[in-house]
């Protein structure tokens, strides 16, 4: 036996002498999954609302206790879960929660476990370097928002309070504009105009405007802008604040779609993908498609790449940039138009524990879509007993002169039984007194 499997013997047999307990709860479109014993509780949250059914946990999962539900009704909007979870096969080792891409499966717990080190999960990350500003843009284009922005410098009201009767002139170029926002942040008297945003133009906005009703002409605004878009011609007013603040980014909405990291213009945005490989279009198929009438696709991606192009012949199109390859596309598609392939995994170590081999091969099935289950082939199986083979009875014959003569003993027997000085004489007497008593009495006649 080898020594991963005298490990995970060992903590079996642990688990039988617990008190182990299964239990589910479902709270608005949240699945809340149980391991409860004696020393610690297991909680896995399943959102199925947050789910694009990308099916990478089904296929990860080492008991098969997760199934992909009908993603082709689901993403056309059947309102069901795109997973079910078998909780009597579950074993709550988080493949499932480490290595969603969407963040759908939660893994937490409580209590106290054996230390084997931390588990591999995705290495992808979306981060903002040194030239970031910040700016509004990110936040803005975000599809998930995941980005928030807080800014920290002072605003011209605290520094230049809004003056009436002021004349002048302000101008904005918009060859240089690129919608960055800060005036708009800055001062009240600018207005961002939003568009809808799609994949082959993510950017946010579509015109900035000024309310020269708003506006003192304090050239602050002039100063402050990092692309020198706004010209000025007026009376200055103390002096424009350094750009600060934070950007933050909400991992668990976070997808890596490269939104984000498309709009900005200063190449502030770090990002690393869960996956890398190909989205491909299936020429053959692709006639076959009816993105108005279906749009699963459009439903269910992540990422928010697919469109239907303006002029061409093409039905629909993809920017492929934006792929993180979970395949959840190809799920819900019925004609077939996609495939997804995967060239590499983004993730931590594997700490060497009793499960490294099923997390090698789970990272490796993500690319190989070949998943090698624990062997259960040498499992003792009982064997079901057979059904008996009916068999006929055969009663024997009956004297009826021998059944009329037993009867008529009962009969005289009866007023005995029913007397309580014989009955008590039963309960109290051995055997061979009763015999005894009942022999004197039959000689003498005696009826008591």
């Amino acid at each position: 036996m080898t020594e991963e499997c005298e490990e995970n013997c060992k903590e079996s047999c642990e688990e039988e002498s617990l008190n182990v307990i299964r239990d589910m709860d479902i709270e608005d479109s949240h699945f809340i999954y149980k391991l409860i014993t004696d020393e610690s509780v297991k909680f896995l949250d399943y959102d199925y609302k947050r789910c694009v059914g990308c099916g990478i946990c089904v296929n990860l999962c080492p008991t098969r206790a997760l199934e992909l539900g009908p993603m082709q009704e689901i993403s056309t909007g059947l309102d069901a879960p795109p997973v079910t979870l078998d909780l009597e096969k579950c074993t709550f080792c988080s493949m499932c929660a480490n290595f969603c891409p969407v963040h759908a499966f939660r893994m937490t717990a409580e209590g106290d476990f054996p230390e084997h080190g931390k588990f591999p999960e995705f290495d992808s990350y979306v981060r903002m370097n040194e030239k970031c500003l910040p700016c509004t843009l990110c936040k803005a284009a975000c599809p998930e928002d995941a980005i928030d922005v807080e800014f920290t410098f002072q605003k011209k009201e605290e520094i230049a309070p809004f003056k009436e009767g002021v004349e002048g002139e302000i101008e904005i170029d918009t060859d240089k504009c690129n919608f960055c926002g800060l005036c708009a942040e800055f001062c009240e008297a600018f207005l961002l105009i939003e568009k809808e945003k799609t994949p082959t133009d993510p950017t946010p906005f579509e015109l900035l405007l000024v309310d020269e009703d708003k506006c003192d002409y304090c050239v602050l605004c002039q100063d402050l802008c990092p692309e020198d878009a706004i010209s000025v011609k007026g009376e200055k007013r103390g002096e424009a604040p350094q750009i600060e603040g934070n950007v933050t980014v909400d991992d668990e909405k976070c997808t890596r779609c490269t939104w984000c990291q498309v709009v900005c213009p200063y190449e502030a945005v770090d990002l690393k993908k869960p996956f890398e490989g190909e989205l491909r279009l299936v020429d053959v198929n692709v006639d076959k498609c009816d993105p108005q009438g279906c749009h699963g696709c459009f439903n269910v991606c992540p990422s928010h790449l697919w469109y239907v192009p303006e002029d061409g012949d093409a039905k629909i199109a993809i920017k492929e940039d934006y792929c993180i390859y979970c395949g959840a596309c190809v799920n819900a598609c019925p004609k077939d138009v996609m495939t997804v392939s995967r060239t590499e995994v983004s993730h931590t170590e594997i700490p060497d524990s009793p499960w490294a081999d099923q997390w090698r091969d789970a990272i490796t099935s993500m690319l190989s879509g070949e998943r090698h289950l624990p062997d259960v082939s040498r499992a003792l199986e009982v064997e079901k007993e057979p059904p008996k083979e009916h068999v006929e009875v055969e009663f024997p014959s009956v004297d009826s002169s021998l059944l009329k003569l037993a009867k008529e003993r009962i009969e005289k027997a009866k007023p005995v039984l029913t007397s309580p000085k014989i009955r008590k004489m039963l309960e109290d007497k051995p055997a061979s007194e009763i015999r005894a008593e009942f022999s004197k009495r039959a000689r003498s006649g005696d009826e008591q």
